[in-house]
């Protein structure tokens, strides 16, 4: 009786966020779930990290950085904790696009205070994962990102999006092209807007620029711990390099 409750429950639920859903609905999987019932009630998902932003505690002689992104960020954290020192801080969220992180970026960025922040961002925008959209706007959200962070005085990485040749969960989509297009203008506004740019895609591509070499991913999208460790020392880098600048001219009134 009550397992028939719980699926007449979802029924409903399914059936209200379908015309609205762009991950597509599975009752039995617990994530397709969640999205589509947080999509109309915490568009951000701002919940995510709002406790663990107020246990934070100061980390001295450490720098600050945090890593905003969606689930590649999130695996960062899971799968390779160990890279995070002290003072690094994951605030990924796994089907993220730029419009519910930039709509977080306060509470998840600017109010930690960080002296660096690392921002992977794009791949869902490609998949679609809130609704269609155009490069332009997720350019758009990214250069607020940018521009906010820079306001606040806090050093900007824009990361490129890993290398992928199909999104499993949206068969069809274009990806590698629309992947590289992405990339080509991060690294321009990047250069442009004195943010540091962390090159993953070269570092993880096949030959072929069309995936991820053999090993380095679990579905064509996500790192493995392989990966990951492919990825460590381009994101170090890029942490040294981004701290070696002068902290951006706050321009911010709070």
């Amino acid at each position: 009786m009550i397992m028939k409750a719980w699926m007449a429950a979802v029924t409903g639920l399914l059936a209200a966020g379908a015309a609205t859903a762009q991950i597509p609905l599975d009752p039995n999987n617990k994530f397709s779930v969640e999205w589509n019932a947080r999509l109309g009630t915490d568009f951000a998902y701002l919940a995510r990290y709002k406790e663990a932003n107020a246990a934070l505690v100061p980390t001295p002689g450490q720098p600050r950085i945090v890593f905003m992104g969606d689930s590649i960020t999130e695996g960062w954290v899971s799968k390779a904790g160990a890279f995070f020192k002290p003072g690094w801080i994951g605030r990924g969220i796994g089907g993220q696009t730029t419009p519910q992180m930039l709509l977080r970026f306060r509470q998840d960025v600017i109010d930690l205070h960080p002296a660096v922040v690392h921002i992977m961002a794009g791949t869902n925008d490609i998949a679609g994962n809130t609704g269609p959209m155009t490069p332009e706007q997720t350019q758009a959200n990214i250069k607020s990102m940018v521009e906010l962070a820079h306001a606040h005085g806090v050093r900007v990485i824009l990361a490129s999006i890993p290398p992928a040749d199909q999104f499993p969960w949206k068969p069809g989509t274009d990806v590698a092209q629309r992947i590289a297009g992405m990339n080509g203008w991060l690294k321009a506004y990047a250069a442009r807007s004195g943010c540091v740019y962390a090159d993953y895609w070269s570092a993880l591509k096949q030959s072929d620029g069309l995936g991820m070499r053999e090993g380095l991913s679990s579905d064509h999208v996500h790192p493995t711990e392989a990966g990951y460790a492919v990825m460590a020392p381009v994101a170090e880098a890029a942490i040294k390099h981004a701290l070696a600048n002068p902290a951006p001219h706050r321009t911010a009134v709070e």
